[in-house]
């Protein structure tokens, strides 16, 4: 269809089913984008018919192997064509295709259109009627409310169209007023997804390649379509540069033919004349290279000069970063001695805090036991005071009685009274003993307290410390397909990008790094201490400018993480490593960092000398040994400092540890490294079990510590009522005693009185002597807390200090990478002085004899205000010109004449390609711009689609999806039957027959939502499918043209549809099996309404 692939790329017609407009958004958005454009189309769907583009009916005669069938009604909505084989529901398909302009190939059923007139006759007919009502009707002035269109085949194979209006009247017999129907109601017959046929539908739901999904969603979605008229645009544009390339050279070569006719339309007159202006060159030349000399000569004066200028303010700057390298090193030695001493001050006082916190704890213990005194008397006082009332109330009583009581009863209750006193004091006992209980559980619950906060605090580290070793683990697994993920997970994307930037001619030298690449020890035992020694100069890159190191930072910041962002060192890239022979430490049985190891790069080695002095620090295994070089006797010539190979730093009077132990970035063994690093997290693992079990049997001593002591608390109280109750009892017998018992009593008052005083005189020297013991407690406890703050602080400083030496030995570095640039560019522009002076005293000499010998030529010197080269080539111009003048002869007439043509078709010839060039630019901007367009829709119709394909399968509670692999041309869809697990997705060839079918069926409605046409056409979608389903996938598609009554659906099957729900939006046309000799086939309808609802 030739006409409708030209009007693409013409102003699209408006209608309101038109795509949508699409933003240029992110993936999220797009699908928020998907999600509000279905729910608008379903609410705007559900009682809305069709206007314009559905099938009202169609009828065929002599097609294929029928004499006539139809003609069919056909719904608005949903319709069902259900037959048996040969019945002609295929026939009714391949009709549609074949009468709506389609191509015979796109039937599958023949390749030439002659292949559809029944066997003995001379021709065929297709009538189909198309609705068109609404506002987006086609010209419905001249066709009205529908248009018919008949197609007429011979059986040559060739076909003619009449285009009729609703009233039968011929409007049209062009193939063009049937394209722009077409295309005005975005009808494509060819596009699988609108008229899947019978051959297309098996071969689609047997097909496991990915690839012919791929190409199916392509076609369905018109992307193909759209693709290939790019790539044919940009062929012809690239066929058309060629052109103007080639037409270049011939421009070019009617150029020079041109100015050859000028030339010697020029040169008829002008030959004496030449002869003299070739004389006038001559003496021009001579004082012209006089004058070039005499510039020249200036010009380097004039640039020694500025030089010159400049010597002092290189100077100067030598000396202020000469300053600056003092100033820092005083301010490292400096801070090493503050950081030193800050560090003795830190281990004198851990001695003291010690022993405080040992007073605290026995304070604590004390004050605790003495609290727990003073409880005890205070209960004791209120039981005596109680004790002492219910006494004096038993006398008052007594002396108020007036019973007697016989001997044998007296005797008697008095055996009552001592048993009840027997057991009132059993019960004191009891009591006083459960008061130690509850103390000695309060004291263990406080204990197991702390353990579980030690223990909580110890797991958090442990755990903290397990993180970073998983870490460490991961970058060394990775490390072992590619080196460079050991120093950082992104630092392969650095590498790459820094290639790629520097192909494109980005750096002027390419950037050398990360450092620790380019380092292999000669010892392996010495790795940890080298690490220990270069710290992060191992992840640093060397430039060798500042505007290289603008284009590096600006990588890192695209490649790295927030706060992984490598060192960059700017440093003058040399051939040569520096000869530190003079300054180097000498030791002959340890190495220096230098002479253990083996550096790729020279950049590398001068940068580590420059920034680190590896030069002067000495590598030493045993700490013993580092400790007699360094601290015992006087260190070696030029060694400042020492790393061991447990990583720990050895100064003239300091030694620090070093926390990490293990190697991370410059270790060969790496699948040793990874053994024990992965024993370490294992040991590590076991040492969390192991605390959280001791935190959980502690959580186990807390609870039943707490569950003993509310137990013990309340038996104290039923200990306390049950001798609150003995005490009543004996009371209450006590109270008919004689006149012995009441003074008895009275006694017993008395000394009742007795104890009470005792016991508050003790309760208050135990007041006393608790707070007593308090204020000590807050004492100690004070002085503890204000060492351990003292500490606290002082490892604050520490950190503090260590934090700016590291700030201050990198400043070091980098102030010495100054000095160092700053040295240099003064010898060199010392020595660029000297060698400007040594050119002006050669040009001098040659001037003189220039002068000379122009004076030979011309004695009289010229002004000249053009350039040797110019004149030089104009005389070599004119030496030719004269020579062929005088050997060519010619006619004047002919010349004018050959001049005229030539300049006329150089014009014309120039014009024309500068009118090409144009139309490519403007055809390249224009195709970028629709290149970007065809992605964003792309993308827009691959989310839409995933969508649609994951809410179908959630129909039947199935798990899938669909990835779709652009570059690669494919599409995969996984499926999991049931309420499966979706990590565990099956892909399709394992699925049976009928859930392939059934997902496939899913995959085609997913297009047919993301899909434009007014009608959908699908041939025995069932064919694989079992009963259950063939049904889910019926009911599937019901739903969704019940969501999209606006469409037409028509679906042929040969399968039973009596399990279809009744509804006026669904019609079913029965065709019946054709009867031997039977020339036209009827049709039987059920469901079905005269006229559609409105």
């Amino acid at each position: 269809m030739a006409k409708r692939k030209e009007r693409r790329f013409s102003t699209p017609v408006s209608h309101k089913r038109a795509r949508q407009e699409f933003l240029d958004s992110s993936d999220g958005d797009l699908s928020d984008e998907c999600l509000r454009l279905m729910n608008d189309n379903n609410s705007d769907s559900q009682s809305v018919s069709g206007d314009v583009g559905i099938i009202e009916s169609i009828q065929l005669k002599n097609f294929m192997c029928h004499s006539m069938l139809g003609p069919f009604k056909f719904g608005s909505n949903v319709n069902f064509v259900v037959g048996n084989n040969g019945s002609g529901k295929s026939a009714v398909l391949t009709a549609l295709i074949v009468g709506l302009g389609g191509k015979a190939t796109v039937t599958n059923r023949g390749s030439s259109l002659k292949v559809f007139v029944k066997d003995g006759q001379s021709s065929a007919d297709v009538s189909i009627t198309l609705r068109n009502r609404g506002e987006d009707a086609f010209k419905p002035e001249q066709y009205g409310d529908c248009i018919t269109i008949n197609q007429h085949i011979t059986s040559e194979g060739h076909r003619s169209y009449k285009l009729k209006s609703n009233t039968g009247v011929l409007i049209s017999s062009k193939k063009e007023e049937l394209t722009a129907i077409l295309d005005h109601f975005n009808i494509q017959v060819d596009n699988p997804v609108s008229v899947l046929t019978q051959e297309m539908s098996k071969q689609f739901l047997q097909s496991k390649n990915e690839g012919d999904k791929y190409k199916f969603f392509m076609k369905a979605t018109q992307l193909e379509q759209m693709k290939d008229d790019y790539s044919y645009i940009m062929e012809t544009k690239q066929r058309t540069f060629d052109q103007v390339e080639q037409g270049g050279e011939f421009l070019e070569e009617l150029r020079k033919q041109y100015l050859e006719k000028e030339e010697r339309y020029r040169s008829i007159a002008a030959l004496s004349e030449m002869q003299n202006e070739l004389q006038e060159l001559q003496h021009q030349i001579a004082w012209a290279m006089v004058r070039d000399t005499e510039k020249e000569i200036k010009t380097i004066r004039v640039e020694v000069t500025a030089q010159e200028a400049k010597t002092d303010k290189i100077t100067e700057r030598v000396k202020e970063w000469q300053n600056k390298v003092d100033t820092v090193e005083l301010k490292q030695r400096t801070m090493q001695d503050e950081l030193e001493k800050i560090t003795e001050e830190a281990q004198t006082l851990e001695p003291s805090c010690i022993v405080l916190k040992t007073e605290v704890h026995a304070k604590r213990k004390g004050h605790n036991d003495a609290e727990a005194a003073h409880n005890r008397s205070q209960a004791e006082l209120k039981r005596l005071l109680k004790d002492h009332e219910q006494l004096y109330k038993k006398v008052e009583e007594l002396k108020n009685s007036a019973k007697q009581i016989s001997e044998p009863d007296q005797v008697e209750k008095q055996k009552t009274i001592d048993r009840l006193k027997e057991k009132l004091k059993t019960l004191q006992d009891q009591d006083e003993s459960i008061d130690q209980q509850i103390i000695q559980f309060q004291q263990a619950v406080r204990s197991y307290e702390e353990d579980f906060i030690r223990f909580r605090k110890e797991e958090n580290e442990v755990k903290k410390k397990l993180d970073s070793q998983q870490q460490q683990l991961i970058q060394l697994k990775d490390s072992k397909t590619n080196r460079m993920k050991r120093f950082g997970s992104y630092m392969p994307d650095l590498c790459e990008a820094i290639d790629a930037a520097n192909a494109q001619g980005q750096f002027t030298f390419k950037p050398v790094g990360p450092l620790g690449a380019f380092i292999h020890l000669k010892d392996p035992e010495l790795t940890v201490a080298v690490e220990a020694c270069l710290k992060n100069l191992l992840l640093a890159f060397c430039c060798d400018n500042h505007k290289d190191e603008r284009v590096l930072q600006a990588l890192m910041s695209k490649c790295c993480q927030a706060g992984f962002r490598p060192p960059i060192i700017v440093i003058r890239f040399q051939n040569n490593v520096y000869d530190v022979k003079s300054r180097a430490v000498f030791h002959p049985n340890f190495p220096t960092v230098l002479t253990a190891l083996d550096i790729d790069s020279s950049v590398v080695a001068n940068c580590l000398i420059d920034m680190r002095s590896i030069e002067t620090v000495l590598l030493i295994k045993s700490n013993y040994e580092a400790r007699r070089v360094m601290q015992h006797n006087k260190p070696p010539k030029y060694c400042k400092e020492a790393f061991t190979a447990d990583g720990d730093q050895v100064f003239e009077e300091r030694y620090y540890s070093f926390e990490n132990r293990g190697p991370r970035f410059l270790s060969r063994d790496v699948e040793a490294d990874i053994s024990n690093l992965e024993r370490e997290i294992e040991d590590r693992k076991a040492h969390i079990l192991t605390i959280q079990q001791q935190i959980r049997s502690t959580e186990i001593d807390i609870k039943q510590n707490k569950r003993y002591l509310i137990d013990h608390q309340q038996h104290k109280k039923e200990l306390q009522i049950t001798m609150r109750k003995t005490k009543l009892e004996i009371t209450d017998l006590e109270n008919v005693e004689e006149s012995v018992v009441i003074s008895t009593l009275e006694e017993e008052i008395n000394d009742n009185q007795q104890k009470i005083e005792t016991v508050k005189e003790r309760l208050n020297n135990q007041k006393a002597k608790l707070e007593e013991l308090k204020c000590l407690l807050q004492e100690e406890e004070k002085k503890c807390a204000a060492i351990k703050e003292k500490i606290n602080q002082i490892q604050e400083a520490a950190a503090t200090i260590k934090d700016g030496l590291h700030q201050v030995e990198d400043e070091l570095g980098r102030s010495k990478n100054y000095l160092k640039h700053y040295e240099e560019k003064e010898r060199l522009h010392l020595e660029s002085i000297k060698a400007f002076k040594h050119n002006i005293a050669t040009k001098e000499k040659e001037l003189e004899e220039m002068i000379v010998k122009a004076s030979k030529i011309h004695p009289e010197r010229i002004e000249i205000t053009r350039t040797y080269k110019s004149l030089d080539t104009e005389m070599n111009r004119l030496r030719q010109k004269i020579n062929s003048e005088r050997e060519r002869t010619g006619d004047r007439e002919e010349i004018i004449r050959q001049l005229q043509e030539a300049k006329e078709k150089y014009q014309s010839a120039e014009s024309k390609s500068k009118n090409l060039k144009k139309f490519i630019r403007l055809l390249d901007e224009m195709m970028v711009q629709r290149h970007k367009t065809y992605l964003h829709f792309r993308r827009f119709l691959t989310m839409r689609c995933k969508y649609y394909f994951d809410s179908l399968l959630n129909q039947r509670s199935y798990s899938g999806k669909i990835e779709f692999d652009h570059k690669n041309e494919r599409l995969s869809i996984t499926v999991q039957p049931g309420n499966g697990n979706k990590a565990a997705l099956d892909d399709m060839k394992s699925l049976s027959g009928g859930e392939r079918s059934f997902s496939t069926c899913c995959f085609i409605l997913s297009l047919w939502s993301i899909a434009e046409s007014p009608f959908r056409c699908l041939d025995e979608f069932d064919v694989f499918m079992d009963m259950v389903n063939r049904r889910i996938a019926m009911d599937m598609m019901l739903k969704m043209a019940d969501s999209q009554r606006y469409r037409q659906f028509i679906l042929l099957t040969p399968q039973n549809t009596s399990s279809l729900p009744t509804s006026s939006l669904i019609r079913i046309l029965r065709m019946e099996d054709p009867e031997r000799g039977q020339q036209r086939l009827n049709f039987s309808r059920t469901n079905e309404e005269d006229e559609d609802g409105e």
